[in-house]
């Protein structure tokens, strides 16, 4: 076989277990979270029209596309290579349309590169599923997410579960053990089982993408943060340090409008004690802008106050010291 018809064999291989371990994975995600298998309904494999292909909208799972440098390149190389891997999608109920699960930047550069139809592998995936599958792809293939991002998709799947229901508090005993606590997404608390047996499920998506669950709280509190200070967070990331960031997204969003304005001033950057002293102050969750300016004023006038003082005068006590400079 020649040299190039072997590597185009072997790129097709290399690509089909990848979509696999996409299904694998997702699937995975969603025996371990909401404890059942999937429906054991097989794959349909297909061309489908991209016009008919829409964005993932069951929940926000924190995806964004490529940058555009970045998709354009992409596009470039499959219109080289061509497309080996198929884009992952369901059905939408009540329409010809098909919902992407796993694929939307493949999807992009594809149609970029002038095609109208894409390899489709079409699944029956309730909500449950279909946000398992597009969580799991995204957390698990993309290396380069914000931590908004991971929140995003945290949070995504701890709503879901909530949604999906309560265990048999016997079962969560039987296979969990002791880990019977508040589940906690943010700003939404949930419980699970009737008789005082609570079940984190928060651990079970830890263990699940190895992370700790105090990182997947801080992404689930950071997902909170409103869309001008989340774009601030990631893309100049001195004007609004975590530590302030995560203080701030304890309040709602009409009350976060009012850091907006505090980190676009040329020169200035939000401190840790600043931010402390207004939730000190004025403490979350709602407060009216108004008071929060005049907070923040205060505490830059005493910044101000604190730089332009003079030194301390540095006293010097013998008696004290005598033990330790020895007779002379």
């Amino acid at each position: 076989m020649p040299k190039r018809d072997m590597n185009d064999l072997l790129k097709k291989r290399m690509s089909a277990t990848q979509q696999a371990a996409e299904i694998v994975v997702g699937d995975e995600a969603y025996e371990t979270l909401f404890r059942g298998a999937p429906a054991p309904e097989a794959s349909r494999f297909c061309d489908l029209p991209i016009d008919r292909l829409r964005p993932f909208f069951t929940a926000d799972i924190g995806f964004r596309p490529y940058p555009p440098e970045k998709l354009k390149a992409f596009s470039q190389q499959l219109a080289e290579q061509g497309i080996y891997e198929r884009v992952i999608v369901r059905p939408i109920s009540g329409s010809n349309d098909y919902e992407i699960l796993a694929g939307h930047n493949r999807t992009k550069a594809w149609q970029m590169s002038g095609h109208d139809m894409i390899p489709a592998e079409v699944v029956s995936a309730d909500d449950a599923r279909a946000v398992s599958i597009a969580v799991a792809t995204n957390l698990l293939r993309r290396q380069d997410l914000t931590i908004i991002e991971r929140g995003k998709a945290y949070r995504a799947l701890l709503r879901e579960n909530n949604r999906h229901g309560q265990w048999d508090a016997n079962q969560a005993e039987t296979t969990f053990g002791d880990s019977r606590q508040k589940l906690q997404e943010g700003d939404t608390d949930s419980t699970f089982g009737e008789n005082r047996q609570r079940y984190n499920a928060r651990k079970l998506v830890a263990d699940f993408f190895g992370v700790t669950e105090y990182e997947i709280r801080k992404a689930i509190k950071l997902a909170g943060l409103i869309g001008p200070l989340a774009d601030i967070l990631e893309d100049t990331p001195r004007k609004l340090p975590i530590a302030c960031a995560e203080l701030i997204a304890d309040y709602d969003i009409s009350t976060q409008q009012a850091f907006v304005e505090m980190c676009s001033i040329e020169g200035y950057t939000l401190n840790k004690a600043t931010v402390q002293k207004i939730t000190h102050t004025c403490p979350p969750p709602s407060v009216g802008k108004q008071e929060i300016y005049a907070v923040w004023r205060q505490a830059r006038a005493e910044e101000a106050q604190r730089r332009t003082a003079p030194p301390k005068k540095i006293s010097f006590d013998r008696r004290k010291f005598a033990p330790y400079l020895g007779q002379r």
